[in-house]
């Protein structure tokens, strides 16, 4: 099964890509910390220091200013970039590798996309706002 979020950011592809695989920019709107620059091949620990949580990612694949895909735990999420024009970017996350079922499934699936959005939303105030305070205040 597979999850798919869309959004628009008002910044060019380049800007987006970089504000993923920089390690000085990523604690701007998602993860606290990443241990470094995002590259195909490497294993990057994120952070959330805030929750007292970290993974471990592998970078599958990336195409500079449009594609990167990566493997954390069973699933393989893939972070697509298409310009719109120079001033925008659509960026798409999809997220694959869900196994269960059922009810458990549609819960998992609701609770990942709320995931996927409130970073994307992150990533606009950021990107488009200069705003660095939006991150790590979901509530569950």
């Amino acid at each position: 099964m597979m999850n798919v979020t869309k959004m628009k950011i008002f910044k060019p592809t380049s800007e987006v890509f970089e504000a993923f695989v920089d390690p000085s920019k990523i604690g701007h709107f998602w993860f606290s910390s990443s241990s470094e620059r995002w590259e195909q091949g490497k294993t990057i620990t994120l952070k959330y220091e805030e929750y007292g949580a970290q993974v471990d990612i592998v970078v599958l694949e990336m195409e500079r200013d449009r594609k990167i895909v990566y493997q954390w735990g069973e699933n393989v999420v893939t972070l697509s970039l298409e310009e719109m024009d120079n001033h925008s970017t659509v960026i798409e996350v999809t997220e694959e590798g869900f196994n269960a079922t059922g009810e458990e499934l549609t819960n998992l699936l609701i609770d990942n996309k709320e995931g996927w959005v409130y970073m994307l939303t992150c990533l606009k105030g950021y990107l488009e706002f200069g705003v660095t305070q939006l991150r790590a205040s979901l509530v569950k």
